[in-house]
């Protein structure tokens, strides 16, 4: 079942290891099938370096495993929360990359201070309030996804225009159209996150770039008139 999409998540796992993106078992990508609604997610705490593509689990948007002998990650049922919520989102990546886990811990958004940041977010990257000691004894990873979404939706952001989040504490979850999109979305954050780091040091209370500038590099890349790149 899935056998290629099986392969297709498999491999945006490991680019997590190649970007220097997780440590040990510390993240997971997914991606959903729209036609079939079904989600490959990776496995819970499975090694990358053991990992083959046969053992991708195959989840139902209830969480319930629908073929597959290993558990899927813990995080599942985040992942499935930001699938029925965002029909434009095709693939999930959870991270804890240093920089942008950094900015997380401290419960800050990461400002636009410069065109790298704009070519990709339209926006500052934002980071979703603390889960609450009830929502963490409850349905923990659930509500994850749940204070995220209030986030996104208290802000009216569309996360294809802002195609990730860092939540308080926590870490990093980036969206894509598909599994492969979300991971690069999730190393361009760890990237933008340490660029913002040392802006800061290296210049304290440094001002956002102008909107002007924001519009101009994400919408030569996004927008309608976009003329970045060789035409598909």
């Amino acid at each position: 079942m899935l056998e290629e999409l099986k392969e297709k998540v498999w491999k945006a796992n490991l680019d997590l290891v190649k970007h220097h993106l997780v440590l040990f078992t510390w993240g997971n990508v997914s991606e959903i099938d729209r036609k079939s609604g079904l989600v490959v997610i990776k496995p819970s705490g499975v090694s990358y370096d053991e990992m083959k593509a046969e053992d991708m689990v195959v989840v139902d948007l209830n969480g319930k495993v629908v073929e597959g002998d290993l558990r899927p990650s813990s995080d599942t049922p985040t992942h499935i929360e930001f699938y029925k919520a965002f029909p434009n989102v095709g693939g999930v990546t959870h991270t804890h990359s240093t920089f942008a886990t950094a900015w997380a811990q401290a419960g800050r958004d990461i400002p636009f201070y410069g065109t790298t940041h704009a070519d990709y977010f339209y926006g500052d990257i934002p980071c979703a309030r603390s889960l609450t000691k009830e929502e963490i004894e409850g349905e923990y990873e659930k509500n994850t996804g749940l204070v995220i979404i209030e986030r996104f939706r208290r802000d009216k952001l569309d996360p294809i225009e802002v195609p990730g989040v860092l939540i308080k504490s926590h870490g990093v979850f980036a969206f894509g159209k598909d599994g492969d999109g979300s991971v690069y979305n999730a190393t361009v954050i760890e990237e933008v996150a340490k660029m913002a780091f040392l802006t800061e040091q290296i210049a304290p209370g440094v001002p956002r770039a102008d909107k002007f500038m924001m519009d101009k590099h994400y919408l030569r890349k996004h927008g309608k008139n976009a003329y970045y790149g060789q035409k598909k």
